[in-house]
């Protein structure tokens, strides 16, 4: 983009002028040419009068918009508010609440509560390179506190200690290399067994890297595969270059956003919320132009709808 935005300011003043905004979703969307989502043919015509264009093959949906097959497919929203949205969750740290979009873009809250989660989707990495060299493995538990649920949800809900009503989440993190920063890998668990974590980390991370974790016995058996370094951290949180403190710190980015900002989340729709940490936190050393670029360049072939979105015909409980 010529005279590339870099701030937020920025972007506003730069995406309003709709052709300005439709130019950098087609560079970015079709960068050798407009071509016909349905058969393929570049010689489209395009109708300046209404931005689209009109394939020459008679089929249907020959018409066209530069919004079709991507997140924003059938939203009434215009791309100029959609870009400052894509800015603000690419590039704020904590996240922002759908309550925040709502105030500042003009939406209503069940509106922005649904770009985000549109935008969440454009941010899920798609193909994971597998991992190498020095790696951690590590899991929580994501959920609320019980001391703060109703008494009558604390006694259905917590019926153990530790992670009990809770959500399991799996990371695995390579660290920092000589040419790249350390990268994250969070996903949603059904349980902490030995099968189903030591099934993630043989799908991620290359036979024959170094993986350290703690001394959960899930994990026990990796070496034959895997140089496995444990640390015991009822004895030490790191011996030398054996901790998983990468990991912590992801963890700990994850819920101050989790609280901090969207205060709670529907176990439901908790993956997309670590595709959102996860993508902020493997894209940290660029800059904030290049994390919307990034996003905008993804938009593309991951259309959500709302009833996809919900899971059934009833509303979202406390959407944030």
């Amino acid at each position: 983009m010529a005279h590339e935005p870099k701030t937020l300011i920025e972007a506003i003043r730069y995406f309003s002028d709709p052709d300005v905004a439709l130019n950098t979703l087609v560079e970015l969307r079709w960068p050798s040419g407009v071509h016909c989502p349905t058969c393929g043919r570049t010689d489209v015509r395009f109708i300046a009068t209404r931005r689209i264009w009109e394939c020459k093959e008679k089929h249907p949906k020959r018409q066209f918009s530069a919004k079709v097959g991507s997140i924003f497919e059938d939203s009434p929203i215009g791309l100029d508010k959609w870009f400052a949205a894509i800015w603000m969750v690419a590039n704020c740290k904590n996240g922002i609440s759908s309550y925040e979009l709502h105030r500042s873009l003009g939406v209503t809250q069940k509106t922005g509560w649904f770009m985000l989660h549109r935008i969440r989707l454009a941010m899920q990495a798609g193909s994971f390179f597998k991992m190498d060299g020095e790696t951690e493995a590590d899991e929580t538990f994501v959920g609320g506190l019980a001391k703060n649920m109703h008494k009558k949800r604390r006694k259905s809900t917590v019926t153990g200690t530790g992670g009990s009503g809770k959500t399991v989440v799996m990371g695995i993190l390579e660290r920092k290399g000589k040419r790249k920063a350390s990268r994250v890998r969070a996903r949603v668990m059904p349980n902490t067994q030995k099968e189903t974590l030591q099934r993630e980390i043989r799908e991620a991370v290359e036979l024959g890297s170094c993986i350290n974790t703690d001394a959960w016995a899930g994990y026990r058996g990796l070496s034959p595969d895997y140089v496995h370094e444990v640390v015991d951290h009822a004895v030490e949180y790191a011996r030398g270059t054996v901790h998983t403190n990468g990991l912590e710190n992801f963890w700990s980015l994850l819920k101050r956003t989790i609280k901090g900002t969207y205060v709670s989340v529907e176990p439901f729709h908790l993956f997309r919320y670590l595709d959102e940490q996860a993508f902020r936190f493997n894209e940290r050393e660029d800059n904030d132009g290049g994390r919307f670029r990034i996003v905008l360049s993804s938009v593309t072939g991951k259309r959500l709808t709302y009833r996809q979105l919900i899971g059934d015909d009833a509303e979202p409980t406390s959407p944030n």
